[in-house]
């Protein structure tokens, strides 16, 4: 989950919360806002975390997608960065919402590549819709998406110098303190770098959304195996979705590798790029490319 910084005010449509219409209408409506170079090459459609932007998972991804020849999306949630404000009341209208785009704009399955809330989506369309999969990567995914049911490291990261925070406001240093194992100055400045990018999406409704009964997904649990290759990395020191109930998913993914960072946290791309890359490459070769 991203710490949000901006808000943009909530749209009401007919004097009633847009959140009240109904799934099939949300599927319908919903217009994302989509990165999409198009072309012929095989798609890789990547996913951000919860309060993102497109923006900033591209900055997350893009590195380590970088040379592979890969048609690279980056996409909006409901109610996030450039998509419209407001945006459905549960997880599962969301998931559909996605499913619904991927069916529409892509000629069969494709590369889905997500971090913690994308990944958590992510993973669900492997679970549900594995026809729209070809692999999955998941760094720091969400395994199970209330914080009170996570399995959270207890140890400190590692020491840092006593100036990391210096340059973060003071808004977000509590957040950062919590979420980074790589604890510089200059993983700081490229994380609230990324934090600022791209569009103002609607606070107000991801406040709903995350605090509803809906947020969880109902097969969160469920043992349900996606026979296509899979890379989930998480960090050691991720104190937001730990590392423990990823690897417990694992039974699930025949074709799976884990891998656990020391010095990372929840914002890995940022903090450990080289480790991403490497990792996406060899996730890339396992899956024919």
């Amino acid at each position: 989950m991203a710490a949000k910084s901006r808000r943009w005010a909530t749209v009401r449509r007919g004097g009633l919360s847009a959140v009240h219409l109904s799934a099939t209408s949300w599927v319908r409506l919903v217009d994302l806002a989509v990165d999409d170079p198009g072309g012929s090459a095989l798609p890789v459609v990547c996913l951000p975390m919860f309060g993102a932007t497109r923006a900033m998972t591209a900055a997350a991804f893009g590195a380590a997608f970088a040379g592979a020849g890969l048609r690279e999306i980056y996409l909006d949630l409901p109610g996030h960065g450039d998509s419209a404000p407001e945006g459905p009341a549960d997880s599962r209208t969301v998931l559909a919402i996605l499913c619904s785009w991927l069916e529409r704009h892509l000629g069969g399955p494709a590369l889905l590549a997500g971090s913690s809330y994308g990944a958590y989506l992510a993973a669900a369309i492997g679970r549900q819709r594995p026809d729209l999969a070809r692999g999955l990567l998941l760094v720091c995914p969400g395994a199970r998406v209330g914080a009170a049911d996570r399995d959270l490291p207890s140890e400190e990261p590692p020491t840092a110098a006593s100036t990391w925070l210096d340059a973060c406001p003071p808004r977000l240093r509590a957040h950062l303190d919590l979420a980074l194992g790589h604890r510089t100055a200059a993983v700081v400045a490229t994380v609230l770098q990324a934090l600022e990018a791209g569009g103002p999406g609607d606070e107000q409704y991801q406040d709903q959304l995350s605090a509803g009964r809906g947020y969880a997904l109902e097969d969160e649990d469920a043992n349900v195996a996606f026979g296509g290759p899979v890379t989930v990395v998480t960090g050691r020191h991720d104190r937001i979705v730990g590392y423990a109930d990823q690897f417990r998913s694992m039974r699930n993914y025949p074709r799976g590798s884990y891998s656990v960072v020391d010095a990372a946290g929840h914002y890995l791309p940022f903090e450990q790029p080289g480790l991403l890359r490497a990792l996406t490459q060899d996730w890339l070769h396992r899956c024919g490319i």
